[in-house]
């Protein structure tokens, strides 16, 4: 059996900037310039279609499916959005989305010399984050 594969993460703050990327051994590996016009671009994307919904009250792009890859997002009340690239079908994304938020509330947040929508540099969080990412993937075995 072969382990789900989560591309990349990003966690872009709620004015587009990165404050947070994690690349776990996708192909196509990303300068830094790469990932932050990456992370500008899906924040400019997912505010573009708030704004373009017929629907009221959208909350923009939850998943986009290409033919080699699946981006999940999620946004929290404050406009952070954390974002998944995995290849495509994989399960659970949401839950496994709503876990590193729970990180970020944790170890980012809580901890006194974390700025807000300032990158993140936080022991606590990388490691616990290196965790949740090992035990999805582990979980997702059994597909």
């Amino acid at each position: 059996m072969a382990t789900v594969a989560i591309y990349s993460l990003f966690i872009i703050n709620k004015s587009g900037g990165l404050i947070h990327y994690k690349d776990y051994g996708s192909a196509g590996r990303m300068d830094t310039n790469d990932s932050l016009r990456l992370a500008s671009l899906w924040h400019s994307m997912h505010a573009i279609s708030q704004q373009l919904s017929p629907t009221p009250g959208c909350n923009g792009i939850d998943l986009l499916q290409a033919h080699n890859f699946d981006l999940h997002c999620f946004q929290s009340l404050t406009g952070t959005k954390f974002f998944v690239v995995c290849e495509t079908g994989a399960p659970n994304m949401e839950f496994l989305l709503r876990a590193i938020y729970e990180l970020y509330t944790e170890f980012a947040l809580k901890n006194p010399f974390y700025e807000m929508e300032m990158p993140i540099r936080c022991e606590f969080f990388d490691f616990n984050l290196a965790q949740v990412i090992q035990k999805d993937r582990v979980a997702l075995l059994g597909r």
